[in-house]
């Protein structure tokens, strides 16, 4: 795991037992309150174009960046509870991602690949 990410583990860790939240911070209260974040980040370009989508106003950067602070912080605590490495598990994904979607077939393609076979 990546030092910052390590820190920001620590420091999450750290806010929830200095207020005895550890009991209600379960992987299925956690994974629900993700759920919740990602909705209101989702929300803020609910009905931008993709135009207005990637060119923000001032206000509405503030709250894409507080949302996506949110989501970071309960992401990191759900894979802090269940002991795994987000960059070991994020690496893997791009690693099978990898083999599925070859470039040559699906340079500039949105199709899906079938699953990889074992």
């Amino acid at each position: 795991m990546s030092t910052e990410l390590e820190r920001l583990t620590a420091r999450l860790r750290a806010f929830a037992e200095a207020r005895d939240w550890e009991q209600f911070h379960t992987p299925k209260n956690l994974a629900m309150a993700l759920a919740g974040e990602v909705g209101e980040l989702v929300a803020e370009f609910q009905w931008l174009t993709p135009a207005e989508s990637a060119s923000l106003d001032p206000a509405t950067l503030d709250r894409v960046r507080s949302e996506l602070g949110d989501v970071t912080a309960y992401l990191v605590r759900l894979a802090d509870v269940l002991g795994i490495d987000l960059v070991e598990a994020a690496g893997a994904k791009l690693d099978e991602n990898e083999r599925r979607y070859d470039p040559g077939r699906y340079r500039g393609s949105a199709r899906k690949a079938p699953p990889l076979s074992s």
